[in-house]
């Protein structure tokens, strides 16, 4: 394990120390920058969610119990919106022919949510994005991009690494 302030490794038990509101599992050097928790709390991502969601429901054949687990922020990330996704908004609102209030309606959210997003003062979260993409009929994510990039030919210019093979080859 390393420590999460320093990221040496950790030898024999790690300290759980309090560091200005955070809670870091620590070596013994780094110990000295926080005050030690007593009580151990773990956060990790593996631990059932509180509340009627976390409960274990039971499965329909009386077997074992089911263990709902709390999902990463990036598990939802499909790819990175697109820069210009305020005129593309724009663009193709325009381009049905409907006004910020009537757009609004039929995505059923807030007018000024839409303004807001069409000024670049907000980013559309993903359930705003999804809803945007399909009553203008466009794309938002950049993922396109990506798809291009790995059909790139490999007849490019060798790598540090493949330096290193071609000179090992060659003694």
């Amino acid at each position: 394990m390393q420590c999460e302030m320093c990221g040496e490794t950790i030898r024999g038990t790690p300290k759980l120390v309090r560091v200005e509101g955070a809670e870091l599992q620590v070596c013994s050097k780094c110990e000295k920058f926080g005050t030690e928790v007593q009580q151990v709390r773990r956060t990790d991502l593996r631990t059932p969610q509180k509340g009627s969601a976390g409960r274990a429901a039971p499965s329909p054949a009386g077997g074992a119990a089911q263990v709902r687990y709390k999902r990463d922020m990036f598990d939802f990330m499909g790819g990175e919106i697109v820069d210009d996704y305020a005129a593309r908004i724009r663009h193709a609102r325009e381009g049905k022919g409907l006004s910020q209030k009537d757009l609004a309606m039929q995505m059923k959210e807030k007018e000024h949510l839409i303004r807001k997003i069409e000024n670049s003062e907000l980013i559309p979260e993903d359930d705003v994005r999804k809803k945007l993409e399909k009553v203008l009929g466009i794309r938002l994510l950049d993922t396109a991009a990506t798809e291009e990039e790995k059909k790139v030919p490999s007849s490019l210019a060798p790598t540090l690494g493949d330096l290193t093979i071609i000179r090992k080859a060659r003694k």
